[in-house]
This record gives C-alpha cells, sequence and structure tokens, in this order.
C-alpha cells in the first residue's frame, strides 16, 4: 500500500474530524471527545500548522497527526517544548505502520525546525521505539507534581532536556468539557457508545504512577 505524507488543508478539515472520531470511538472511554479536541485545536496559537499532516491512501485521506506548543514550568521559569496527538488512522488501515510513518516524519520535521523535545501522553510500550522516555527520567512531572507512567518525553537533540525540570503544561485546548464534546459529536452521524477492554487497559495506565 502506498501512502504519502502531506500538509492538511482546509478543505481536510471535516474528513479529519470524522477519521478522528473514528479512530478513537470506545477506544478509552464510551465514545470519544479527540475530534473536539481537532476542531478546538486549530484555532489556537499555540497550533503549528507546519506539523499537521495528513497521510493519503489514493486519493483518500486515512491519517492525521497534529501538533501545539507547550511548555515545562520550572517556578515561573518556562522552557518551550512541542507535544503532539490525536494521532488518527481510520480503523481499518490500522497496523499497517501509518501512525509510525506520520510520527517519524513529523519528528524528524519538528527537529529541521528547531524544537528541542515533545512530551506527550501516551502508551509506553508504543511510543518507546521512537525514543520516547518516562518523562520521570527528566524530573517532568504533571500538573499534580506525580509522574504517570503515561507521560512521556523525547529529546530532539541530546540534552535538550538536561538542567530542564518541572511540570510539563500541554495548553488548555487539550481541556476538553464533556458537554461540549457531546453538543459537538450531534453534528455527526450516531455511533453506539459501549465499553471496551481497551477502555480497562487505559484507565490503568491512566492511574499508574512511577
Amino acid at each position: 500500500m502506498k501512502i504519502t505524507l502531506r500538509l492538511e488543508e482546509e478543505n481536510d478539515y471535516e474528513t479529519v474530524e470524522n477519521i478522528t472520531r473514528e479512530a478513537f470511538w470506545n477506544l478509552h472511554v464510551p465514545g470519544c471527545d479527540e475530534h473536539l479536541l481537532v476542531h478546538n485545536l486549530r484555532k489556537t496559537k499555540e497550533f503549528v500548522h507546519e506539523l499537521d499532516f495528513v497521510a493519503v491512501s489514493g486519493e483518500k485521506i486515512v491519517g492525521n497527526i497534529m501538533y501545539a506548543q507547550a511548555k515545562v514550568i520550572d517556578c515561573e521559569k518556562e522552557h518551550a517544548v512541542l507535544t503532539f496527538g490525536p494521532v488518527s488512522v481510520l480503523p481499518e488501515y490500522q497496523n499497517k505502520g501509518i501512525g509510525a510513518k506520520l510520527i517519524n516524519h513529523t519528528v524528524q520535521s519538528a527537529k529541521k525546525m528547531g524544537y528541542k523535545a515533545i512530551l506527550i501522553y501516551g502508551f509506553c510500550e508504543y511510543y518507546e521505539k521512537f525514543g520516547f522516555k518516562p518523562s520521570k527520567e527528566y524530573n517532568i512531572a504533571d500538573k499534580e507534581k506525580k509522574f504517570p507512567a503515561a507521560l512521556l518525553a523525547l529529546e530532539l537533540f541530546d540534552g535538550a532536556l538536561t538542567g530542564i525540570k518541572g511540570v510539563f503544561d500541554e495548553g488548555k485546548a487539550y481541556e476538553i468539557d464533556p458537554k461540549k464534546a457531546e453538543s459537538f459529536d450531534k453534528k455527526f452521524s450516531p455511533k453506539e457508545k459501549f465499553k471496551t477492554k481497551t477502555q480497562d487497559i487505559f484507565k490503568e495506565i491512566s492511574g499508574k504512577y512511577l
């Protein structure tokens, strides 16, 4: 399967939101809110358009990755970093390396643009193959000053996080109001919400601290 990557265009917005919804529906919780996150993220000043890529098979968009500027706060000092997410791939195209292609391409692009590090929340077992490590290794905590196993960091340059410690702040765009998410989802075709095994795994990982 030939997959090409290109920057997202305005005409892609609705398609990408649908892809994101399909990719995350019932994955972490019954339903999902990641499609609202995508919708909101584009409107923020932190959004990095130059790293907003779609994956295309033929003429069909099958995946997407988005980035935003974030920061690590050490007392009153702020250190600029990147964060990404969601990384979305249509269910029928998953496990074909498309997500990895999106991540590898944009990580290299971010490095060329001069960014120093990327912090995300994700599954360590998946992201470690891209070089991500638990944020605790860099003494970077979440807003509760804890070290969740899901908080991961990647230096884009050797020593980029040396001497940097503090609290990771991914920005308000990643704070989703459940009522707004429910209202936004009504714009899409109805889908059934139900419990899945992946939700239990996600809950377990989310509650694990190092």
